[in-house]
Formats: C-alpha cells, structure tokens, sequence
C-alpha cells in the first residue's frame, strides 16, 4: 500500500512539474534608459499594449497600439508587426507588457520589455504624445 501510494505521488509530481514547464516565452526587460536608446534604432517596432482610452491620454512617439486584453490581440499583431524587426513593448506598469512578450515571442518575435512600464517613462520625463 505505502508503495501505491509512492507511486502516485510521483506520477502527480512528474505530471504537475511537465505542464507547469510550459514555454512562457523568451523576451527581455529594459529599465527606461536601456529602453530609450533601444528603441532610438528605427529597425524596432514600437507597441503600446494598454487600452486605446490609455494610449489616447499620452504613449511614446510612433507606437503601435493593441491591446494585449483584446481577444484577436495574437492575430492583431501578426498582421501589424513584422516577424524580422524586433519589438519594443510597454503598458502602464509593466504587468499586461510582459503578457504581451510572453505571446509575442512563444510566436517567434524577438521582444524587449519596457520594465516598469510608461508609468517609469513618465516618471524619467521622457518625451510622450498625444
């Protein structure tokens, strides 16, 4: 019995760690600095992931913006984004960017994260538009 027991406690904790193993994807964050000279290189393709009442109050110049809650987002992107050309995101904190690289790069893209979001770009007094 102790042996049955052994056993399934094993097979679960083999089954659990497999599935939680899943590729998140592969991207890197930035602080603002590192961000800002990255994305001075026109090759990088600029995305605000917020809402569009969000982008619509202020983003960087010549951003992109979809938002990554936006269910047809992966589809949003393939057709707006280009596969060969990096991508630079951000959202307000940070939070919804990183789900965005997440699916950006699990897809193939290669993608740097703006940290802390447009919250820290602003905060640097980095230049936005509206």
């Amino acid at each position: 019995m102790f042996k049955m027991n052994q056993l399934a406690v094993g097979i679960f904790l083999f089954l659990s760690s497999f599935f939680s193993c899943q590729q998140k994807g592969d991207f890197q964050s930035m602080d603002v600095e590192d961000f800002d000279t990255l994305i001075q290189n026109e090759d990088i393709q600029r995305l605000d992931v917020r809402t569009l009442a969000e982008y619509s109050e202020g983003h960087i110049a010549k951003t992109i913006n979809i938002n990554v809650m936006d269910g047809s987002f992966a589809a949003m992107a393939d057709s707006l984004l280009q596969k060969d050309r990096p991508v630079a995101v951000y959202c307000r904190s940070g939070k919804r960017s990183k789900k965005a690289a997440a699916i950006l790069s699990a897809k193939g893209y290669k993608v740097f994260d703006l940290d802390k979001g447009f919250n820290s770009w602003q905060e640097a007094g980095k230049e936005t538009e509206r």
